[in-house]
């Protein structure tokens, strides 16, 4: 499983010119589920998200998670992070895991961090999405289940 997570001072998704969810500071994470990823990987990412220190603390230091802020957490779903363009110039996908499989997987995800006690709101699986993006900072970073960077 892989997440681009981005500190945000607010975020929201569009479906059809019609706003489906909304946040105000916080994360916005876009999430891409592979073939071989499993519920153990949902949970070791969602875990990861919660408590990963992106935010400032008193002293202006990268040291508080959004639980430690009450902060809002956005979940996009993105196939296109398992995109490989290494070869030619169109990417290939084949190591996105298919609808049926990320689904309840992506699901699990977004479970595993309401467990946490936080607020999730989510774009619509599957949709043709317009994500707005306000990165506050900017804060970005790569979560990988699979491979440390």
């Amino acid at each position: 499983m892989r997440a681009v997570v981005q500190r945000v001072a607010r975020a929201r998704v569009l479906v059809d010119g019609t706003e489906v969810a909304a946040i105000g500071p916080g994360l916005a994470v876009l999430l891409g589920v592979g073939r071989e990823d499993t519920p153990d990987d949902a949970a070791y990412l969602a875990d990861k998200t919660a408590n990963l220190r992106i935010f400032d603390d008193d002293e202006g230091k990268l040291n508080r998670s959004v639980r430690d802020t009450g902060g809002e957490i956005l979940v996009v779903s993105q196939f296109t992070l398992y995109g490989d363009a290494r070869r030619g110039r169109r990417p290939s996908f084949i190591q996105a895991a298919p609808p049926d499989q990320a689904t309840p997987l992506y699901e699990a995800y977004v479970a595993a961090l309401r467990a946490q006690g936080l607020k999730v709101a989510t774009g619509r699986f599957q949709a043709s999405m317009l994500v707005e993006i306000h990165n506050h900072g900017p804060v970005t970073i790569l979560l990988d289940s699979r491979r440390p960077f």
